[in-house]
């Protein structure tokens, strides 16, 4: 019992990280995962399908990077940002809470700690939009 909580613990923070990692990608996944509906309920087939949101996963990725480093007006770099922020800030908050539902029996200190997850993954996704080098240091 006790190596499997040692085991569960590491598991847990390599779980996190990885949600930390990808959470700036919470846009154009998601539009790539639609595309992929969209493109399987018309006929394309799985594997056309898989295609077709590839491509616009990284499209949609390319289009709002291209966009927050060329646009020189403040409100409209905000209102990029934000569509990159907001989704990681809900992806953060949907997985402290799925992690918090039984370890945290107070609803309200999981609440708390759910949005104070939030919005420390949507300020991390804010910040590698803005520096994507931060990803790069890492390696």
């Amino acid at each position: 019992m006790i190596a499997v909580i040692l085991l569960t613990v590491p598991l847990l923070i390599m779980l996190c990280v990885l949600a930390y990692r990808l959470a700036t990608y919470a846009v154009p996944f998601m539009l790539a995962l639609e595309t992929v509906l969209f493109a399987y309920a018309t006929g394309a087939g799985w594997i056309g399908a898989g295609i077709v949101g590839f491509f616009a996963g990284v499209a949609a990725f390319g289009i709002l990077a291209f966009l927050f480093a060329t646009l020189r007006a403040p409100i409209l770099r905000v209102a990029v940002a934000l569509i990159f922020a907001a989704p990681a800030a809900v992806a953060g908050y949907a997985l402290l809470h799925g992690v918090t539902r039984e370890a945290v029996p107070s609803e309200i200190w999981r609440q708390i700690f759910c949005v104070a997850g939030g919005i420390f993954v949507g300020c991390s996704a804010l910040a590698r939009l803005a520096n994507p080098s931060i990803s790069d240091q890492d390696r």
